[in-house]
């Protein structure tokens, strides 16, 4: 029989020691092939964002996904993935177990489940925060020609005229509907709730006087405030936004129960990316946050960024559950 060389024995042992190791990595991250196993990412991403394109989810995916392509030695693609409310693409990359896929997730994915259960996915258990991205506050604000200056009059106002002030919103059960449902709730009032397919829908009318009052984002309501067409009462900030500096927030005004973020999230499918890689991940999503580009092309949406550790973006994710399902409860709100 022939022996082998002492040199190729050596060599051909380390090889099978090395095949050994990379199995048993690959064997403890469950639901990876061996190669994402050994580097991550191995291939291509992809950003879902169950919107349509031009929202501040969407903008907010597309600025991360050019600044951290060239961080992860991967294109970052956004897929948008609209329906039911964010409903369809929430529940979409909940299912999507190939560790490449990752959510651009907002106040929708943990408000629709306490609206419609059933739907198929829960927040906690089925993702992995990264980390939070941005933050866009609500502007309280009033036809020009209305009469009341302030929230003080504003709710002497309503008070006065129980169930005649209308309150548009972009839709049922949207962040803008219970924002608005929060305000009855913490001023002791009582509005009619006048829900719209979106915010462009809404604000026509608005404008023209047949709906009294609105909580809207601030890109959609700064053309007509500085065209003096709208004013605004209170923003839902913690601080006074550098556009409307006079605007008081309602923090200020006694209300912080009505500071009110429309927010971003990164996160991904529960263990579909290896622990190590995920935590690297969200240290490459706080430095692309912190960067120029990604600061101005938010800004120019009129969008915060908000930089977080996985830790504390999963606390925000179980709170704003908590705080909605109150109010959800309060009024009985059910999905249209």
């Amino acid at each position: 029989m022939k022996t082998l060389q002492p040199v190729r024995r050596r060599a051909l042992l380390a090889n099978a020691a090395a095949a050994a190791a990379a199995a048993a990595a690959a064997v403890a991250l469950p639901g990876l092939p061996a190669a994402a196993a050994e580097a991550w990412p191995s291939r291509p991403l992809r950003i879902i964002v169950p919107f349509a394109p031009g929202g501040g989810a969407d903008i907010s995916a597309r600025a991360l996904a050019e600044a951290l392509a060239p961080v992860l030695g991967q294109p970052v693609f956004v897929e948008n993935k609209p329906g039911a409310g964010s409903a369809v693409g929430v529940a979409l990359a909940a299912q999507s177990k190939d560790g490449h896929t990752l959510l651009m997730g907002s106040n929708s994915m943990v408000v629709n489940p306490l609206l419609r259960p059933g739907l198929g996915y829960d927040v906690e258990r089925d993702f992995d925060a990264v980390g939070m991205v941005s933050a866009q506050p609500l502007v309280l604000v009033l036809p020009a020609a209305a009469r009341p200056g302030t929230v003080a009059e504003l709710v002497a106002e309503a008070k006065a005229q129980p169930g005649r002030l209308s309150a548009g919103n972009s839709g049922n059960g949207t962040l803008a509907h219970l924002t608005s449902v929060l305000f009855e709730l913490q001023t002791g009032t009582d509005l009619i709730s006048v829900p719209y397919k979106g915010e462009s829908a809404l604000l026509p009318d608005l404008l023209s006087g047949q709906v009294a009052l609105g909580f809207l984002n601030l890109p959609s309501v700064l053309p007509h405030l500085k065209a003096g067409k709208l004013k605004a009462l209170a923003v839902s900030s913690p601080q006074a936004l550098p556009e409307l500096p006079a605007v008081p927030t309602f923090r200020s005004l006694g209300f912080p129960d009505l500071e009110v973020q429309g927010w971003a999230v990164l996160v991904a499918p529960k263990g579909s990316i290896p622990p190590a890689a995920l935590a690297q991940l969200s240290t490459q999503l706080a430095a692309a946050l912190g960067s120029e580009a990604v600061r101005a092309k938010l800004g120019g949406a009129g969008i915060s960024t908000w930089v977080s550790t996985r830790e504390a973006a999963a606390a925000t994710l179980r709170a704003e559950g908590a705080r909605w399902q109150k109010v959800i409860s309060a009024r009985g709100i059910k999905a249209e």
